[in-house]
């Protein structure tokens, strides 16, 4: 059985498909920043729907995690990256180091 607390223990954690290019392009945008962010192709992952109905998501994929906080969807990251913050959540996640 899979627990959101056990997936979401890394400094940036982003749930995906393989298929969606907004997922790869919020990806693209964390990895700009030199973060390496785990992540879950839920489309590939063999407990991929358990995954889903756990996170809940009103929104469509991706959904992002930093520092084990909640960010969001693609929507969300672009406000925090467009508003200049993004970094600094990278930063305090210990995700990337200046």
């Amino acid at each position: 059985m899979v627990t959101l607390e056990s997936l979401v223990g890394h400094p940036v954690v982003i749930f995906s498909e393989t298929s969606c290019c907004i997922s790869h392009s919020i990806k693209q945008l964390i990895r700009s920043f030199g973060a390496n962010p785990t992540v879950y192709e839920l489309d590939q992952h063999p407990d991929g729907e358990e995954i889903k109905s756990k996170l809940r998501i009103k929104q469509s994929l991706p959904v992002v995690y930093i520092g084990q906080k909640l960010i969001g969807g693609a929507k969300d990251v672009t406000s925090l990256h467009v508003r200049g913050e993004l970094v600094q959540e990278l930063i305090r996640a210990g995700a990337i180091w200046v």
